[in-house]
């Protein structure tokens, strides 16, 4: 049947989420999985490398903020790419470049090289978390976007967590070594099911209408068991929609500090700054203050899992919770409980509380934590329109993520210059207080 609409968000709003739409949400979900699995590799293999090519703790932090640095310059510049050449082509190109990075990490003998490689690798990982979560955002109803949005975020801690339980698995036979050449090649294999499985984003090709536009739409309209298009939409000559999509890149991330986006913009940026700080120091270093700790590699792994495993029931959880209330007002309440809760590890940890109270506080701050800062995904895909999507979420990311450049190569200071598990926690729960609070502001539902 074909549909008197031309309006493609109408048709992606109507009736019930097709089967099509829930694989490429799960696609989706998988590609954010593995590559959360390649970056965070670093962070459970971070004692090994150090001791066999005799690198201290604040030579590893500035493999940790190299890396970083990649995944923000990709998400600045490389995922604006996707509102020029598209959604598909952006995720196929990332998947590759991290794959193939990632599995010439387990060859790396030095650490220029470990810097190099790491520092690739996060461009094409930047460049990924921006564009499946438009991807998804682009193929969700209205009332679901929020739930997709989170729910493909949430593939990255839920890759970082099978980090730590293939880890126990893999180094002892295998070495560091094994971790990478085991996420690089399955990375690679991924994006041969990217190129045969993901379709364009409909809204990119009715905006861009390429050659054969049209026909492209039909086929995925039917796969969604849709209507399809007798036409595609107008274009206006005149039209502001038609000024963005010829705007260059430049042109379109200055679009992003228009009066109209402005202060949501900034907040946005402030907001993702200060709370992947925060972030980012756990990411990167919780198996290793468990090990200053006291406790066995094994277990600083396991409490890496763990807090990666709270991430991901968090993420669901404030997904799930978004499509009844604010998004922005639950966003704050949950990184303000992370940030006292932070503050109550701290304690615990210098009163020696013993494993299992670490293990369910580093659980609690994992869910609270990742489920208010990944919340903020989907603040950024319904902030910004289709024109400007992929770029819009690039730059939050990509300026956060100067935060998460900072904060881990911070803490390798600190923690090299012998301050506490304590000071740490202490000091990085106040990024993420005051950026949670900085979120409430962009009200955002």
């Amino acid at each position: 049947m074909t549909s008197h609409t031309n309006n493609i968000a109408e048709l992606i709003d109507r009736g019930r989420i097709s089967y099509q739409q829930i694989l490429i949400v799960l696609l989706c979900l998988i590609f954010n999985m593995v590559d959360g699995f390649d970056i965070t590799a670093m962070a459970v293999t971070v004692h090994q490398i150090g001791e066999d090519m005799q690198l201290g703790a604040d030579k590893l932090g500035l493999v940790f903020s190299f890396s970083l640095a990649g995944m923000m310059l990709g998400a600045m510049f490389l995922a604006s790419l996707s509102d020029v050449i598209g959604r598909r082509t952006m995720i196929i190109l990332s998947l590759l470049l991290v794959g193939s990075t990632v599995l010439m990490t387990a060859w790396a003998n030095s650490l220029i090289m470990l810097i190099a490689l790491r520092f690739v690798s996060g461009l094409g990982a930047g460049a990924m978390l921006a564009s499946v979560a438009t991807l998804a955002a682009e193929y969700s109803p209205e009332r679901f976007r929020a739930l997709s949005v989170t729910a493909v975020t949430a593939g990255y801690p839920l890759g970082a967590m099978m980090t730590g339980l293939v880890a126990s698995s893999v180094m002892p036979d295998f070495g560091w070594q094994g971790m990478f050449i085991a996420g690089g090649s399955i990375t690679i294999g991924l994006a041969l099911l990217a190129f045969l499985l993901i379709p364009e984003s409909l809204q990119f090709l009715s905006k861009k209408q390429p050659k054969g536009a049209l026909n492209k739409v039909n086929a995925t309209l039917t796969r969604l068991s849709r209507e399809t298009l007798s036409a595609l939409p107008a274009i206006d000559e005149r039209g502001s929609i038609v000024e963005a999509d010829r705007q260059n890149i430049l042109e379109k991330m200055f679009s992003l500090l228009t009066p109209e986006l402005r202060r949501s913009t900034l907040i946005l940026w402030m907001s993702f700054f200060l709370c992947i700080s925060t972030l980012y120091f756990l990411m990167s270093w919780v198996p290793k203050l468990f090990i200053n700790l006291g406790y066995a590699p094994e277990v600083g792994n396991m409490a890496f899992s763990v807090f990666n495993f709270g991430g991901v029931l968090g993420i669901i959880t404030l997904g799930y919770l978004a499509s009844r209330w604010m998004l922005s007002s639950l966003i704050t309440i949950f990184t303000v409980i992370s940030a006292v809760l932070m503050w109550v590890f701290a304690a615990a940890a210098s009163f020696d509380a013993g494993q299992l109270i670490l293990m369910i506080l580093i659980f609690v701050i994992g869910f609270s934590l990742q489920g208010g800062y990944t919340g903020m995904y989907a603040v950024a895909a319904k902030i910004y329109p289709i024109e400007i999507r992929s770029t819009g979420v690039g730059w939050a990311i990509g300026l956060g993520r100067f935060g998460a450049v900072i904060g881990p190569g911070i803490a390798g200071y600190m923690i090299a210059g012998g301050l506490s598990i304590t000071t740490n926690f202490l000091t990085f729960a106040i990024p993420m207080l005051i950026g949670g609070i900085l979120a409430f502001q962009l009200r955002v539902r």
